[in-house]
């Protein structure tokens, strides 16, 4: 019953606009944190880019605060996602639908049409959105992204954004929910460019750097938001970043 109410429109609806009551109680009492803080937002002002982030890490996309008519988020099709880009549309958010993954998942969710869709306002001078990690792989680099970069020409910027207070759920990419009343801190990491002949070792090289780079300033988002109390209470602990990039654990916990 209670799924049949939140998968209508209604529900989705609904869902979408608490959604938007919170981000604005999130918004209204964060103190907002950029690092580095003077020229955060000087990569996205340069040139289009593809702003990349960890799964369970992007429910705060909303706040990144920079010309939000020349962004665009790339969002699963799943229920969850209709409510984030209901949620975000309050916001003058524009988003892509549709996720990576590999095999006939990559044509089931769409993958392919977003793929086309991003490469498109790229070159149309547009910024894009995008988690780096294909769904049920956790903090694993996917090569989609460094793709993306490969046949746009343009950088990945490794971005993080997190609350002193926050919730962070169970599910396979331990998304992290923002609370009020703290800190909110964004961290941009250095650009990565990826070149149009790039092989295949060259390409695994990108995805590896993406996936450090998104490490970094995953934990230096935190540790900033937390400030002296970061030590004991990690973002995201070792053993939930070894359960995460384990496909096996992950697949073992889905049945």
């Amino acid at each position: 019953m209670f799924k049949q109410l939140i998968s209508s429109d209604l529900g989705l609806s609904i869902a979408g606009f608490l959604l938007a009551l919170h981000y604005r109680l999130v918004g209204w009492t964060n103190r907002v944190v950029r690092i580095p803080n003077i020229s955060f937002y000087e990569p996205f002002e340069a040139e289009p880019v593809i702003i990349a982030l960890w799964h369970g890490e992007h429910f705060l996309i909303p706040f990144f605060g920079w010309r939000q008519n020349r962004i665009t988020s790339l969002v699963t099709l799943h229920r969850d996602g209709e409510i984030l880009v209901r949620a975000g549309q309050r916001f003058g958010c524009k988003y892509i639908r549709g996720s990576g993954d590999h095999g006939v998942e990559f044509v089931r969710k769409k993958a392919l049409h977003a793929f086309r869709s991003m490469l498109r306002l790229l070159k149309a001078g547009e910024s894009i959105v995008s988690t780096a990690d294909v769904p049920k792989i956790a903090r694993v680099a996917g090569l989609g992204i460094v793709t993306l970069a490969q046949y746009s020409g343009r950088p990945i910027i490794p971005v993080a954004m997190g609350t002193s207070r926050r919730h962070r759920l169970s599910n396979w990419d331990r998304t992290c929910i923002g609370l009020p009343f703290g800190r909110l801190v964004m961290v941009r990491g250095t650009a990565i460019r990826v070149a149009r002949d790039a092989d295949e070792a060259t390409l695994e090289l990108a995805r590896l750097e993406v996936q450090q780079g998104l490490d970094d300033v995953t934990a230096m988002a935190y540790a900033a938001a937390d400030g002296p109390e970061s030590a004991l209470r990690p973002a995201f602990s070792a053993s939930d970043l070894e359960r995460a990039r384990d496909p096996l654990n992950v697949r073992t916990a889905a049945n």
